[in-house]
């Protein structure tokens, strides 16, 4: 494992190839600074699904479909090092246990505070649904703006990816499946 130290030394000779007096004012303390950023940015990999989803409610016979919609999150694409970020959608119908509403959040937070890429956010949260829930069927869906897109390449700045899990119900069956986008779509309360 490297040490604070050295990931400090390491952000700094990173700066020496972007900046050539790393030593100025605004710069000398940058490379503590980043590495602060960074523990928070990257706490996802001091967390596991067990932690997140450590506690579940009797479900008292309810069978709908229960969502989150529109959780906010950002992440940082771990081939160009570049922030993306958008909302999540993540649904489940319940068999026996529920589990409170900010774990899933928590639960696609932390996956996101991790080098990735959206792909395996999505389908990430969905595997920890399904092994801690055991719901009747999941279902994520994450749109997204990469900063790798925008700032640099083709440079597209309204372009948003979509990617989405679907298991059990909602990969099985159409109208599940359905009742879900329309659930999604609601944005009326």
């Amino acid at each position: 494992m490297v040490t604070r130290q050295e990931a400090e030394s390491a952000v700094k000779t990173l700066l020496g190839y972007i900046e050539d007096d790393v030593s100025r004012e605004g710069l000398k303390d940058t490379p503590a600074r980043v590495i602060n950023s960074w523990d928070e940015i990257f706490a996802g990999y001091n967390q596991s699904a067990t932690d997140v989803l450590d506690s579940t409610f009797n479900g008292e016979g309810y069978d709908g479909i229960v969502l989150l919609r529109d959780i906010e999150f950002h992440s940082t694409c771990e081939h160009h090092l570049q922030p993306f970020a958008g909302r999540a959608h993540v649904a489940y119908i319940p068999t026996e246990r529920i589990v409170g509403i900010s774990k899933l959040a928590r639960i696609v937070d932390m996956h996101a505070r991790r080098l990735q890429n959206q792909e395996r956010i999505t389908k990430n949260v969905a595997d920890d649904l399904e092994q801690h829930l055991g719901p009747l069927g999941c279902a994520v869906i994450i749109e997204a703006a990469h900063g790798c897109m925008q700032c640099r390449g083709v440079k597209k700045q309204n372009a948003i990816m979509t990617t989405s899990a679907m298991r059990g119900v909602f990969f099985d069956r159409a109208e599940a499946r359905s009742e879900l986008m329309q659930l999604i779509r609601t944005r009326e309360l």
